[in-house]
């Protein structure tokens, strides 16, 4: 006879329901199941950061797909946080009062449940005047990332 906790063990599991998802943005090739680890170079700067990033809008996921260093497609994976999340202080208070991108950022692995394979670009104007900032910011040393 069989019981309930085999039937159980030998089902797949599948996504919890109630878990709240996220967008990753970037230039990564990673696979559903995978973990988005700090410890890899940023997306943004030349070194490695002590946190990862994410949002629960699809803009700013966009703008990190858009902006990611690197030579790969641009990516925007749905991800579940592993550990707790705080908000991202490099655009919170900082750039918009309060935290209306929804960005957040953790020293915890996010782990990719999908990915968005159909979102609309920013148009080659915003994204040059975005780069453009960018570059401002760094020439005048003002773009850090706070850690």
């Amino acid at each position: 006879m069989e019981t309930a906790n085999a039937v159980h063990e030998t089902q797949t599991p599948v996504q919890d329901a109630f878990s709240q998802t996220f967008f990753h943005g970037t230039k990564a090739d990673l696979r559903i199941g995978d973990l988005i680890e700090t410890g890899f170079p940023s997306n943004f700067v030349d070194r490695k950061l002590k946190h990862i990033y994410l949002s629960a809008t699809l803009n700013a996921a966009i703008w990190g797909a858009v902006l990611a260093s690197g030579e790969g497609r641009e990516r925007i994976y749905l991800v579940e946080a592993t550990g707790p999340l705080e908000d991202d202080p490099n655009v919170t208070d900082k750039k918009f009062p309060g935290n209306p991108t929804m960005s957040y950022r953790s020293i915890y692995p996010f782990k990719v449940v999908g990915e968005v394979t159909v979102w609309q670009r920013h148009s080659a104007e915003q994204i040059q005047a975005m780069k453009e900032g960018l570059e401002k910011l760094r020439r005048q040393g003002s773009l850090v990332i706070e850690e």
